[in-house]
């Protein structure tokens, strides 16, 4: 492939990753814990190229009053059972199924210390994440804070995977609250307008070279 359409498609490809990474984060403006993303450089194969990163920082603190409702500051996920597989969880809108199990929301069982927890419909928890049914404290959430970030894998539904190391969790937990995503609405409006603007640069400086193209094509052998 020509060089100069070859350099001109790789960046194209870069401004469609890039235009999915901010639409993704206009869309989760409003879902509870979510967290933006980012390309960064990613220079561990043979070519450099962007991969997406997690910004790690606090959303905006929402109060609900529901007792069950905990939003995390400071690094660290809850932790859940998807079918056997331990994932991270940031949104802390919690319930009880009709089984006792506290739950996140989409249905997957909350861990605490010694695993699932089971407990009442009148439980609340602590602001040390200590689960309490009927004045007894029957477990602890299991809060953990990831070492390597970078190794964290959107799974979608407010799910992350990670096989990396994890450490002990030293942020603080709000109850009768909700953290909200951490997106700023501003800065990524005016990202998504130049990714668009610098994609029909892109795309017209494409179709001039083309012509140029074209043009020569059709001048060989005219001196012969």
């Amino acid at each position: 492939m020509d060089t100069t359409i070859a350099s001109i498609t790789r960046y194209l490809g870069q401004d469609v990753d890039a235009l999915n990474v901010a639409s993704q984060n206009i869309a989760n403006l409003r879902t509870p814990g979510y967290r933006a993303q980012k390309l960064a450089p990613d220079f561990s194969g043979a070519l450099a190229g962007p991969r997406v990163r997690l910004d790690m920082g606090n959303g905006a603190i929402e109060q609900t009053g529901r007792p069950l409702d905990v939003a995390l500051r400071g690094a660290g996920f809850f932790t859940v059972d998807a079918g056997g597989s331990t994932l991270l969880l940031r949104a802390g809108q919690l319930g009880i199924d009709s089984q006792g199990q506290l739950i996140d929301p989409a249905g997957h069982p909350v861990l605490g210390q010694g695993g699932p927890i089971t407990l009442g419909p009148a439980a609340t928890i602590r602001a040390d994440g200590s689960v309490v049914d009927g004045g007894r404290v029957v477990d602890r959430l299991r809060i953990v804070d990831v070492a390597q970030p970078e190794q964290l894998q959107d799974l979608g539904g407010g799910l992350y995977a990670y096989a990396g190391p994890t450490r002990d969790w030293n942020g603080t937990l709000h109850v009768g609250a909700l953290e909200q995503s951490n997106v700023d609405p501003g800065t990524e409006m005016v990202r998504l307008m130049e990714i668009t603007r610098h994609a029909q640069s892109l795309q017209h400086a494409m179709e001039a070279y083309d012509q140029v193209l074209q043009a020569g094509i059709n001048h060989i052998g005219d001196n012969g």
